[in-house]
């Protein structure tokens, strides 16, 4: 894992310093760094507290549980509306972090109290959203997409169904349907392994992409 952070560090071309510098700080509050999603990730006894990553406009911090974060200073971002769980602190450069260098320790120190304490983000229901009228018109076209959809878990279900809701525009919504409806139809999650190589099974830890480097 030291190595893949290492390289991690070393690669960046993008908010380096802003990085480095956050890495520091999550590190003196005794959290473990280890590598997930291709991220450097930050844990405590097994159990996710944090995330750093880079963006084109700014560099984050995200706590997997932000939700149930007291959030006293209203600085948290939610990544997106249909984003439960996960929160951001974003910044824009060094001197930002170094400001709320304090602050940034207290919402991670909260962040490790909640897994702790066994805290859990009540997630809405796959009933409570809502399908895609594309999706529905996919739907009525073949009853064998339609089918296999609603035999996936319901976790499943959602992140299909967020992931097609984002899309704004009717096209791009039936275009990303199209793309994964081979997908839904031989029971694969929207993060499932397809290629049969991860070692994180099901979900996929992208080494599919070896089969891309041997062609």
């Amino acid at each position: 894992m030291q190595t893949e952070v290492a390289s991690f560090f070393k690669g960046l071309k993008q908010w380096k310093n802003e990085l480095t510098l956050l890495r520091n700080i999550i590190i003196s509050t005794g959290v473990e760094e280890t590598y997930k999603w291709k991220h450097p990730c930050y844990t405590l006894n097994n159990n996710n507290i944090v995330l750093i990553h880079g963006f084109k406009n700014y560099c984050a911090i995200s706590f997997f549980k932000g939700a149930l974060l007291k959030d006293k200073k209203q600085i948290l971002v939610q990544p997106t509306d249909n984003t439960q769980s996960g929160r951001q602190l974003r910044f824009e450069n060094e001197e930002e972090i170094i400001a709320l260098e304090k602050t940034i320790i207290q919402y991670i120190k909260e962040a490790i109290q909640v897994e702790n304490k066994g805290m859990k983000v009540e997630f809405k229901k796959t009933e409570a959203f809502e399908t895609p009228e594309t999706l529905t018109k996919a739907f009525k076209k073949s009853t064998s997409l339609q089918d296999a959809f609603y035999k996936l878990t319901p976790g499943r279900q959602r992140a299909y169904l967020l992931y097609f809701s984002e899309a704004k525009q009717e096209a791009t919504q039936a275009s990303r349907i199209e793309k994964y409806t081979a997908r839904i139809l031989n029971g694969k999650g929207i993060n499932d392994c397809v290629c049969g190589l991860s070692k994180r099974m099901p979900n996929c830890d992208g080494s599919h992409k070896q089969l891309t480097q041997k062609k």
